[in-house]
């Protein structure tokens, strides 16, 4: 019996303890590393404003305000001297809502430049490394994190009625032809509180499932349906955010790219795939459960939060709506105007046909030729005065006393700009319009469609 030979392989390196074994993976394509480069520079160039936010909010104050003037700096230089635009390239508030002005392109043109520049300097520097897979697992965690952060507030704004409130009272009034697009779409939304909902839901479902690793796949299927939706709506209605709304399509689509065989395989050729390779963030076991406790963890905070916020302000709204003082949509049955009867004739561009007072604060005056004039409205209930002026201006005042010996009679005395008028109005029930009371309907025997 020989005795049993011992190897002379290398001795063993332990692993350390509660680490995870990792399996080395293949090289890239130098087309897949290139993109690779670009895509990690540009795309947290585009969406730095949502960390950023998030900072500014407690520990950092005034950081969102700083970072943006550098790009009003930047991009009207860059328009007047590499582009040379013969305008003004002005940055205008984010509360006008508009993603889609000319600075905001200018300011995507830059992103582009440096993330081009960026890639080429480090594809010269590091051009030998073989793959980048450790850096896009933090690189997928990012795009997750921030495209949660986009999702859930949008549906949070949607399943509460803060992103499409019910139509304001002269949209009731408004001809559909002198709508814009787009203000057609919030109405067509603030009238559809289940397709609202339903949407807000989604978006909230996408988001939420983001946040958790084993779940990116199905939270990214989700957004890119639910994004998709809005890019065309946002398209069809030329909404001011085209541009922002498909740049979170791509997003999706980056997280999904890494799968998409694997998707084939069994959506469509029908075959057996096997499990996903595991996607860590650290080699040790307990750091990736504290990276996941983490990740929920904001998922759950952002989703309270903005749930919260949306609650209270569309609470707030329409509240503020409806116990607004002579709140409503008022038609003048008489208006005297230099102590002579004006009648209600189609042809008098000063007799008024209707004040509509939204919230004591917006205010319209529709002329008998159906022409509206936006208005600023001050209603004082203490000493029963109402005034309206024009928005940004003094040139035109309307100063009135008023009195409601009934909750839906109202009448008027004072001066519209120098000339003493006064008036008797009746209120209008908004809520016989058609599109307020038409409701839902399980069994229709022939379609409303007028």
């Amino acid at each position: 019996m020989q005795p049993q030979m011992q190897s002379e392989s290398q001795p063993k390196l332990e692993e350390p303890e509660g680490a995870t074994r990792e399996v080395e993976p293949a090289r890239w394509r130098l087309a897949t590393r290139i993109a690779f480069r670009f895509a990690v520079v540009y795309f947290p160039l585009y969406t730095l404003w949502i960390p950023i936010h998030f900072i500014s909010i407690s520990p950092v104050p005034q950081l969102f305000e700083k970072y943006h003037l550098i790009w009003q700096a930047m991009v009207p230089w860059v328009g007047k001297h590499l582009l040379h635009l013969h305008r003004e390239v002005e940055m205008f508030p984010i509360s006008t809502g508009s993603w889609d002005t000319i600075f905001n392109d200018i300011q995507v043109l830059c992103y582009l430049m440096v993330a081009a520049a960026v890639t080429l300097i480090w594809s010269l520097l590091d051009r030998k490394r073989p793959n980048y897979e450790h850096l896009y697992q933090w690189f997928r965690l990012y795009l997750r994190l921030a495209l949660a952060a986009v999702m859930i507030p949008y549906g949070a704004a949607k399943v509460f009625p803060l992103q499409f409130k019910p139509a304001a009272l002269f949209t009731l009034l408004e001809p559909y032809g002198d709508s814009s697009p787009m203000h057609l779409l919030w109405t067509f939304m603030g009238a559809s509180p289940i397709y609202s909902f339903f949407g807000g839901l989604a978006e909230i479902v996408g988001g939420i499932l983001l946040v958790v690793p084993q779940l990116t796949i199905l939270g990214a299927l989700i957004c890119i349906g639910v994004v998709s939706n809005v890019f065309m709506l946002n398209l069809g209605y030329d909404v001011s955010v085209k541009v922002f709304s498909l740049h979170l399509i791509v997003m999706a689509i980056l997280l999904v790219i890494p799968d998409l065989r694997r998707l084939a395989d069994f959506f469509v050729f029908n075959r057996r795939i096997d499990p996903a390779p595991p996607r860590l963030l650290f080699r040790r076991t307990w750091l990736n459960r504290v990276a996941l406790i983490l990740q929920v963890t904001f998922g759950i905070v952002l989703l309270g939060h903005d749930l919260h916020y949306s609650q209270r302000e569309a609470g707030r709204l329409l509240e503020s709506r409806v116990q607004a003082p002579l709140y409503g949509i008022w038609a003048v049955d008489e208006f005297t105007l230099d102590g002579q009867v004006r009648p209600p004739l189609l042809t008098d561009a000063v007799r008024w046909q209707r004040i509509i007072v939204e919230d004591g604060e917006i205010g319209v005056v529709q002329l008998m030729n159906g022409l509206p004039r936006r208005l600023d409205v001050h209603v004082d209930p203490g000493t029963k005065s109402l005034s309206m002026t024009l928005p940004n201006s003094m040139a035109w005042r309307a100063d009135f006393s008023y009195e409601q010996p009934q909750p839906d009679l109202l009448t008027l005395q004072g001066q519209v700009d120098g000339r003493p008028v006064t008036a008797t109005l009746h209120r209008v029930d908004e809520t016989k319009f058609l599109l307020n009371s038409r409701g839902f309907h399980w069994i229709n025997e022939y379609p409303v469609d007028r």
